[in-house]
């Protein structure tokens, strides 16, 4: 099997604080971090027991990983193991990047993200270049506010060319939060942006999620993504690639590129072929808006929803 899959464990804090953020408003206990621990070492010990299928991980969590060695720990784990084609996760990249050089770097993958708001951007930068230079694939991006305009514009000019810089839409603020220029300076940087920007119609629609993708949580748990609540299965149970198969999306919209993007109709596996966990496209960059150019001009008077939701 196939399979490529969102972990999301117990961890629900972060050395960051946000104030848009709808995650890590918390601060662990020792305990809390003691069984967000065990899950995933539960989790790299299951992935590693799966000898004959192709899995591909990316980590999601609440909050900041990779401040805590054991998901240093478990990304170095997963990369070396033979059925893995990639390790992922979610970051802002505060971490020390030591850990980096136990890993396979044909594997890992990072997808880290920007906060003018909590660190300098020469620092970001600096481990963005170190990572360049180690070899880790990886993405960079932002959160769309406009005042963090100039400095996602100076981001841009600073992290390697071939570093794909994705920017997150601010859904929240409502339709008329963007003006065309402010769409069409962030799209000059980030070619997906207007795609972003959309909720786009899912009710009915054919999704990988749930099929060659799903969501696990800390108990193993299996839901389709992390935007439908259905419990579909549990991995640690005998039979549960039974509950893997297509099924149309319950959402009337999908907004976060971590969903819409196993959306079959928007073909953004064209985009992104193997780096879609780690949100890299496989496309050069003045290429990278072809393949969905046909959908655009559907989206274009497709009906959108407005309303508050991850920042994706």
């Amino acid at each position: 099997m196939d399979l490529k899959i969102l972990y999301r464990g117990p961890l629900d804090s972060c050395n960051y604080g946000c104030v848009y953020c709808p995650f890590a408003k918390k601060v662990d206990s020792r305990e809390e971090l003691r069984a967000d621990r065990r899950a995933l070492e539960r989790f790299t010990a299951w992935v590693a027991s799966r000898a004959d299928d192709r899995v591909g991980v990316l980590i999601t969590p609440w909050g900041e990983g990779l401040i805590r060695p054991w998901y240093q720990e478990a990304l170095a784990a997963l990369s070396h193991l033979p059925n893995v084609d990639r390790a992922a996760i979610q970051t802002n990249l505060s971490c020390q990047l030591d850990w980096v050089s136990g890993c396979n770097k044909e594997r890992l993958a990072l997808w880290a993200t920007y906060h003018p708001e909590w660190v300098p951007r020469a620092r970001f930068v600096a481990k963005v270049r170190r990572l360049v230079e180690e070899g880790v694939r990886l993405s960079c991006g932002a959160v769309g506010f406009k005042h963090f305009a100039d400095e996602i514009t100076a981001l841009r000019a600073e992290i390697p060319p071939e570093i794909y810089l994705w920017i997150n839409a601010v859904k929240g603020e409502g339709e008329g939060y963007y003006a065309e220029s402010d769409v069409l300076r962030f799209e000059r940087i980030d070619p997906l942006f207007r795609v972003n920007c959309k909720y786009h119609p899912s009710l009915g629609r054919s999704c990988r999620a749930g099929a060659s993708v799903f969501a696990v949580d800390g108990e193993g748990t299996m839901r389709r993504c992390h935007f439908l609540p259905e419990v579909i299965g549990n991995i640690y149970e005998p039979g549960f690639e039974a509950a893997l198969r297509e099924r149309a999306c319950a959402r009337p919209t999908c907004g976060c590129h971590i969903g819409y993007v196993h959306l079959d109709y928007l073909e953004l596996d064209k985009v992104f072929g193997a780096g879609i966990l780690e949100r890299v496209p496989s496309l050069p960059m003045w290429r990278v808006n072809l393949p969905i150019a046909p959908v655009e001009a559907r989206l274009t008077a497709a009906h959108r929803t407005n309303g508050h939701g991850d920042h994706g």
